[in-house]
């Protein structure tokens, strides 16, 4: 391990000045945190744009599904959109109804099945979207404190070492170098705290969200059922 001169007793420990000194292994830890804590605030922005957006698309689709409109005149609106949500679920349910009449469904049973099938696909896709990179806040969470533990811990051993060199132990002396080893805790903590608060919080949000789409699921399962029962149990 390399070994780098005491900090002036004199300098001024600014943050800057205690990176520029600190060891290079302290130096990739505190880069690496840092980066970490920027793309976490990055996802947690997109996030709470996107979850707003999805909360507004459902909110719209559920008052335009519930207004009374036919289900074929909203299929013909949606089929060629890009939708998300309950959107996305209605499409898909939509498609696998009218593919399995053109092609001569007979039995409820069957129909009733592929459609549930089609809609917890497309259930599980959305899901898949609003829980994309949640994961990197659990990992940044839980992994920062101990990356910027791992840096202090190298920190100390290298101001050790040069205290050793020096053979002056004086508390003007050990504080800079402390503080340099210190600083990487810190930026970990930095990194952590809001990663974890951001999870907690969006996977919150993701578990409501899912909860209305799985309940929009079940409601027009039951709706498609009774169609089923009206148009192709009297000819099974």
């Amino acid at each position: 391990m390399e070994n780098i001169a005491l900090a002036d007793p004199g300098a001024q420990l600014s943050v800057w000045s205690l990176f520029v000194s600190a060891s290079w292994v302290v130096k990739l830890v505190m880069i690496g945190l840092l980066c970490a804590s920027v793309w976490t605030w990055a996802i947690i922005v997109d996030k709470l744009v996107s979850y707003a957006r999805m909360r507004l698309a459902l909110n719209r689709f559920e008052q335009v599904f519930w207004s009374g409109q036919s289900l074929e005149e909203l299929y013909r609106t949606l089929a060629d959109r890009k939708t998300t949500g309950m959107g996305a679920i209605f499409v898909a349910a939509m498609r696998e109804w009218k593919k399995s009449f053109e092609k001569g469904a007979k039995s409820p049973l069957g129909l009733q099945t592929r459609i549930d099938k089609a809609m917890d696909l497309a259930l599980t896709r959305e899901m898949e979207k609003l829980e994309g990179r949640l994961g990197f806040l659990a990992t940044t969470g839980s992994a920062a404190p101990f990356i910027g533990l791992f840096g202090t811990v190298i920190g100390i051993m290298t101001s050790f070492q040069a205290i050793a060199g020096s053979k002056n132990t004086s508390l003007a002396v050990v504080a800079p170098g402390i503080a340099e080893a210190l600083l990487a805790t810190a930026i970990g903590l930095l990194a952590a705290i809001p990663a974890v608060i951001a999870y907690n919080k969006l996977s919150s949000d993701a578990s409501k969200i899912a909860v209305r789409m799985e309940g929009f699921s079940d409601e027009f399962s039951a709706i498609l059922s009774r169609q089923i029962d009206e148009k192709v149990a009297p000819k099974a």
